[in-house]
């Protein structure tokens, strides 16, 4: 089952934290289609990928998971901070002000995206917030759960910011400062769901479904006609990892959530999440226990979840209802411990029965 899979992927996250970032799972519920899809199962960036395609003449899927897997390898070696020479791991290898580097037009597709979602949320996404993430021990590296001192984050805080990196034209990047380093797991994910189904269209498909992770594109139909049906996990943390909580009918967009209810530590009676406020340096703690966004690439709703958690309801759902063609789902959590959604005019979802 799908939901499986999904489930494979969140465990994963909880492991390795934020080694590509599973901010929450979604599964397919389209079972009357399940039997006769083509469907395409893998690993990348620390997750599982499933790959469905729907069509009327029958299709080398050998042929089509070695072409998915050669992209996926492409992104992966380009922007993961686990190899040491990955594009990115050269940038943050750079130690003058001075030097450049350029990139590949994946990498700068991307960082285009990452400086649109830093302006439009106020610097709440940050893709230079790694070092802040390690500190509270959310990083690769896991360290023993603790809050660190606000000596400690406020060292850190002159060297986070996207705006202190350089982008020039030719795709050329550098640093304004030497320190600072870059991570784009965030968004990398996202961007890669894109990518494979940019594939999928160029190949004459029409009918698929993309999810990497958690995150997912959706195009044309199922077997039976009716949209893609996509399912947002129940975030609380007490919760099954494949309770479903709402179903969003998906069809030519980009579903991404997240969410701090999966990774997180306790101390002092509270709980601290892996969602952190690159301004402040500190989680969350606004009431936001989740936020999906529907968008029409999965790159730009994978980052601005994330931002729009950091914003908060009143400013989350004003960023999103001055978006073209993006919708929110923000949940929130009270005291009492119930669930309570909050809407922008054009989402729609179901509970499931």
């Amino acid at each position: 089952m799908f939901h499986d899979i999904k489930k494979i992927g969140n465990v994963y996250f909880v492991l390795v934290a934020l080694t590509f970032v599973v901010l929450d799972g979604f599964h397919s519920i389209d079972a009357l289609a399940a039997s006769t899809a083509n469907v395409l199962n893998g690993q990348t960036m620390g997750t599982m990928y499933r790959v469905k395609v729907n069509a009327i003449k029958p299709i080398d899927t050998g042929q089509l998971k070695k072409e998915i897997d050669d992209h996926l390898e492409l992104i992966n070696q380009s922007m993961s901070p686990y190899l040491a020479d990955s594009e990115i791991s050269r940038f943050n290898a750079l130690t003058q002000i001075d030097q450049r580097l350029r990139v590949s037009p994946d990498f700068w597709n991307v960082m285009l995206t990452a400086k649109r979602i830093y302006q439009l949320t106020d610097g709440t996404w940050d893709g230079t917030a790694a070092p802040l993430v390690n500190l509270w021990g959310f990083g690769p590296k896991k360290k023993a759960a603790r809050v660190p001192s606000q000596k400690t984050i406020r060292a850190l805080l002159p060297t986070i910011g996207f705006d202190l990196i350089d982008m020039e034209k030719g795709r050329w990047l550098g640093k304004k400062k030497q320190n600072v380093t870059l991570d784009l797991s965030s968004i990398a994910k996202g961007y890669a769901v894109d990518r494979v189904a940019q594939l999928l269209k160029e190949k004459g498909f029409e009918n698929y479904l993309v999810d990497i992770g958690g995150e997912v594109f959706a195009a044309g139909h199922r077997l039976d006609g009716h949209p893609w049906r996509v399912g947002i996990n129940r975030p609380q943390r007490q919760a099954p990892l494949d309770a479903v909580y709402q179903i969003v009918s998906l069809s030519g967009k980009a579903l991404a959530t997240s969410g701090d209810y999966r990774n997180y530590f306790k101390s002092g009676g509270r709980f601290y999440g892996h969602i952190l406020d690159p301004r402040s340096g500190y989680p969350v703690n606004n009431g936001v226990v989740s936020v999906s966004i529907l968008a029409n690439t999965c790159v730009f709703a994978d980052g601005l979840a994330t931002g729009v958690m950091v914003m908060g309801v009143e400013k989350g759902l004003d960023l999103v209802e001055h978006l073209d063609q993006v919708e929110c789902l923000i949940v929130t959590q009270g005291s009492d411990g119930r669930l309570r959604d909050h809407f922008s005019k054009g989402f729609i979802a179901e509970r499931p029965h």
